[in-house]
């Protein structure tokens, strides 16, 4: 049997095996919810890593690196075509919004710590936790590592006042956003009207459910005997579908039984009276033609065609890209087509008729092989799953970004170097990479699994090393920082997004939904935009995320090298 002081030791021995355990129990407390509060995954891997790093456990250096850099790299590789495509003019209003915001929360945090004195490490813990930008502790130890007058600054107090600040800077954002900043904005009444209207602007939805298929299905299959006297003299299936379209209704004619011959029809195709067909479309466009075309019919062998859901990545430069999605679906290429849902920057956005379609969004389609390949060729390309990563461009771009800004592009003012760091560099090498691969598919890509673990795994791996070795300190260091230190976090955390809300309705003035998705987008919190999207009832508050997410994950991830030069 081990007794404690032998296990202590092979855990000392074998570091590597505690970074699994850190992670591993960190994961699993961070799914545990009470009510709606959980601490989540970031904050309890952290606050695990200080219990296990009381056995003294040292870990070398280049991992928390590794991990920390592939990390930023999967941020950067995530928002990059969404960042850049803010920069054109239509986009510019929610950049420039997300710009204030985040200057906002620069302001807010250098304020607390000026008032409450802290250091450049206390200073930088709290910019981490109050704005959830965990990515913050590593820039600004690389920031701190390179200044003269601070290298022997007590890097322990940052873990510290990060894991306090985090909560209330996660719950907290959630609570402003969803619950108090309707209020401010109006009351729920309004701003809930002031949604359907940006929905009503934003046209009619033409998407369906996404995630797995129901039993009640959106997209149907149905097979009708063409009883209706309208078949009578012979229509094409040119014909049967622009009879649809004229009623707003996308249904497509996928299969034809004649004379007992099954057939694959085109436009030309005559369908008569008596014939068997297979119909597609939305369940409740279909169903609402059931009696005007006929019986239904159970034929087996009628149906009996594979569907394809195809991801597909949309290319800048394309001319889908400069199209609406009304529009879009009624080009010829998207004939027998549905797109099943989008995703942008890492969040779903309403599948809308007047919603313009941008390089780099993420669609599912649906329907035959055939049309969903000629829809994927002329969108973008077909995004397939495959569990083979772009190496190449991965390992370039870490490269190029840390040895181009950690050292090639250094100013120095006096003995104080200026650069963005190797933290940075990598970051924005992801925003470039991100957006090649928008544009140039033959670069190799990121599939969405492997860069769930270059974010997920890596800033948690991250975050566990921090805490293991700061965890024989962490206790002392909160003692020395008090209580008070939650309440700074509040101040920190509520003062931008507040500020936010009235900047937006008042200066921008834009559309109180999107207000509140914007605020959420530029503080780069998920948990916000679902809160508000759940009180609104609404998908549209998503339309300001998308954009303001890409700045503020880029610029606050900065700001770690920011306060550090203002603090220290």
């Amino acid at each position: 049997m081990f007794t404690g002081t032998e296990l202590v030791k092979f855990f000392q021995e074998n570091a590597a095996l505690a970074v699994f355990l850190t992670v591993a129990v960190g994961f699993w407390i961070g799914q545990l919810r009470y009510k709606s509060f959980s601490l989540g995954t970031v904050t309890s891997v952290l606050l695990v890593g200080v219990v296990v790093g009381q056995m003294k456990i040292q870990i070398p250096e280049p991992a928390k690196t590794l991990f920390f850099l592939m990390f930023l790299f999967a941020v950067g590789y995530a928002v990059g075509p969404q960042f850049f495509r803010g920069l054109k003019r239509d986009g510019l209003p929610q950049v420039a919004f997300a710009v204030v915001v985040c200057l906002l929360c620069l302001g807010s945090v250098w304020l607390c710590s000026v008032v409450m004195g802290y250091d450049a490490s206390q200073a930088a813990g709290l910019m981490a936790g109050s704005q959830t930008m965990s990515a913050v502790l590593g820039v600004a130890t690389d920031t701190i590592g390179q200044m003269p007058d601070l290298k022997g600054l007590d890097l322990s107090t940052m873990p510290v006042v990060y894991a306090v600040t985090y909560i209330y800077g996660t719950a907290g954002s959630a609570w402003l956003l969803g619950t108090l900043g309707p209020r401010l904005l109006g009351g729920v009444g309004k701003v809930k009207a002031a949604a359907k209207e940006l929905e009503a602007r934003m046209g009619q939805d033409v998407s369906l459910q996404p995630g797995f298929n129901p039993a009640v299905r959106e997209i149907v299959f149905r097979a009708f005997s063409a009883d209706n006297e309208w078949f009578t003299p012979g229509r094409t299936v040119r014909e049967f579908e622009e009879l649809m379209r004229r009623q707003g209704k996308r249904i497509f004619v996928e299969r034809l039984r004649q004379q007992g011959t099954i057939r694959d029809p085109q436009s030309r195709t005559m369908i008569f009276r008596g014939d068997e067909l297979v119909v597609s479309g939305r369940r409740e466009f279909v169903i609402e033609e059931e009696e005007w075309i006929g019986r239904e019919i159970e034929d087996s062998e009628l149906v009996n065609f594979s569907v394809e859901t195809l991801a597909v990545v949309a290319a800048g430069g394309r001319e889908a890209t400069r199209q609406s999605i009304g529009d879009l679906l009624r080009a010829d290429f998207m004939h027998g087509v549905m797109i099943r849902s989008i995703t942008r920057a890492g969040a779903r956005i309403p599948v809308r008729s007047e919603v313009r379609l941008d390089g780099g969004d993420r669609l599912e389609l649906v329907g035959l092989r055939q049309d969903v390949e000629r829809a994927a060729a002329r969108i973008g390309f077909a995004d397939r799953p495959t569990p083979r990563t772009g190496m190449t461009l991965v390992g370039l771009g870490i490269l190029l970004g840390g040895l181009l800004f950690g050292w090639m592009l250094v100013a120095r003012v006096g003995t104080i170097p200026l650069s963005l760091t190797v933290s940075g560099g990598v970051l924005i090498a992801g925003l470039v990479c991100g957006w090649l691969r928008a544009r140039r598919p033959n670069l190799g890509g990121i599939p969405e699994p492997a860069l769930w673990f270059m974010n997920n795994v890596g800033l948690n791996v991250f975050i566990a090393i921090v805490g293991i070795s700061t965890g024989p300190t962490f206790i002392q260091g909160f003692q020395a920082m008090g209580w008070s230190l939650f309440l700074v976090g509040a101040v920190a955390t509520s003062l931008p997004l507040i500020g936010g809300i009235f900047i937006g309705k008042y200066l921008f003035r834009f559309n109180d939904a999107l207000t509140l998705g914007c605020c959420s987008g530029a503080r780069t919190t998920t948990a916000a935009l679902g809160a508000v999207e759940e009180t609104l009832d609404s998908s549209a508050p998503a339309m300001g995320y998308t954009i303001t997410y890409a700045i503020g994950n880029t610029l606050l991830i900065i700001w770690g090298v920011v306060i550090v030069l203002l603090v220290g």
